[in-house]
């Protein structure tokens, strides 16, 4: 994934010149190639002063960029005013340019760009204080957050209190920073503050995110009561069973026992395996340690994903018995295409896409996939084929339906060989390519014939192969 060229190359403003000059000379210099390394000669003392120099420059830079977020979305919203957009479209797609341009995803460049118009519009002291060096921009973050619920006069008059005088803040904390934010802002407005945390209980929800070492973190927003509840009971649950002499460490008996109570399995083992794996032929049939792929997760070594497999079948509790086999061009760049003409892909070509993007193509966005997308849109001819669909999470699919937003697949690489490629052009006249990753474990260009040919010359039927309940490395015809 990349940015090509922008008809800001061809610019003479001053600013731009003078922020490009800067930046290049930083980079030189951060990798010694800068007036003969200039970095190479400070003392410690010297050191220390640039730190907090730069650290400086990092707010002035921060809060232009809060600007000119502000400003962008105030001419786009002013453009289409005129051409007599509704109101509630006019700031469609605003924010997912911002993300692109500062290489962020989709929900951090709509944080972003709330962030500008707050500082712009409600919270000049703040600006100030992050343009000089004296407040960062995730602090700058948490005051426009703890003071959302206010109204503009309140929300200006807490704005002064904590930052017209930014030596108030001055070695202060986060947490102290927040909790005196919060005690401003009950000050100012108690009935807000009650407002917003019953507004918070709609928000309550369950989250996973892949952490090392093949495992997951499933975390759970709720209310406090519901919160408090949910882990006492695991805790007189873990404590209970220690007392009769679990040998499992307090914290892997809360973890099973959330899993059993969710499952409603009797033990954590035993629960089904509904995980979608994909992973090469020589990995499941030769042991190779061609890296696997789980959907929501990420990578896995191979040899965990037929060992969980194989453990899930041994307990009888394996959902499903099929496995679909994905395969790639003879270069090995590129799933094989599939098509339909049918506007909305069948699921097979949703999995297939799927399974060949991973995530959403925007670039410097990885949420999970929701929208299988067409590039050229099917109403204005683009066929339902492998090659004009995509993959995007349902920010990225809504923002590209903002008017002046375009896609298209890039000849030479959707069709003509390599990683599916595709070339957005967003309002400003920029452009973006998104590359689909390389599928897992392509073969070098020495590597054995196909395992599946020499089971067919064996007499296997290799449409359907199951493990060994004996031995996991082993994967045998079904029955």
């Amino acid at each position: 994934m990349g940015t090509e060229s922008t008809p800001l190359d061809a610019a003479t403003d001053d600013v731009l010149i003078l922020v490009r000059r800067a930046r290049t000379q930083l980079a030189e210099a951060a990798v010694g190639r800068h007036h003969a390394g200039a970095l190479d000669h400070l003392d410690d003392s010297a050191r220390i002063d640039l730190l907090r120099e730069l650290e400086q420059l990092v707010g002035a830079v921060s809060a232009t960029q809060a600007r000119l977020a502000a400003d962008l979305d105030a001419s786009v919203r002013g453009a289409r005013a005129e051409r007599g957009v509704p109101a509630e479209a006019r700031g469609a797609g605003v924010a997912a340019q911002v993300a692109l341009a500062r290489r962020v995803s989709p929900v951090r460049g709509s944080q972003l760009l709330g962030l500008g118009k707050v500082l712009v519009h409600e919270m000049p002291h703040t600006r100030a204080a992050l343009a000089s060096g004296a407040m960062s921009e995730w602090r700058a973050t948490l005051l426009a957050r703890e003071s959302a619920c206010l109204t503009l006069a309140d929300r200006r008059a807490f704005d002064v209190r904590m930052c017209a005088d930014p030596a108030r803040f001055d070695g202060w904390g986060d947490r102290r920073l927040i909790a005196e934010a919060r005690a401003l802002t009950a000050r100012l407005d108690q009935e807000a503050v009650v407002r917003r945390n019953a507004r918070a209980t709609a928000d309550r929800r369950v989250t996973i995110r892949p952490v090392p070492d093949v495992m997951t973190q499933v975390t759970a927003l709720l209310p406090v009561a519901h919160g408090v509840a949910v882990y006492g009971a695991l805790t007189r649950r873990a404590d209970e069973l220690r007392s009769q002499g679990d040998d499992r460490t307090r914290g892997q008996i809360m973890a099973d026992t959330l899993v059993e109570r969710v499952t409603g399995r009797a033990r954590a083992e035993e629960v089904p395996v509904g995980v979608q794996i994909i992973m090469t032929d020589r990995a499941l049939l030769d042991g190779a340690d061609d890296p696997a792929w789980v959907p929501g997760h990420g990578v896995v070594r191979a040899q965990w994903a037929r060992e969980l497999v194989a453990r899930a079948h041994r307990h009888g509790s394996v959902v499903g018995n099929w496995m679909l086999r994905l395969f790639t061009g003879p270069d090995g760049s590129e799933l094989v295409a599939m098509d339909s003409r049918a506007r909305r892909a069948p699921s097979g070509l949703a999995r297939f896409i799927t399974a060949r993007d991973r995530t959403c193509r925007t670039p410097w966005c990885d949420a999970p996939i929701r929208h299988i997308d067409h590039v050229l849109d099917h109403a204005a001819g683009g066929p339902t084929s492998a090659d004009n669909l995509q993959g995007l999470c349902e920010r990225c699919n809504y923002a590209k339906q903002a008017p002046g937003w375009s896609a298209a697949t890039v000849p030479g690489h959707a069709s003509g060989g390599g990683a599916h490629a595709v070339r957005t052009r967003t309002p400003s006249g920029h452009s973006y390519l998104s590359r689909a990753p390389q599928p897992m474990g392509v073969p070098p260009p020495d590597a054995e014939p196909d395992p599946l040919q020499r089971l067919r010359e064996q007499g296997y039927s290799v449409d359907i192969v199951r493990p060994d309940p004996d031995d996991p490395r082993v994967w045998r015809r079904a029955a």
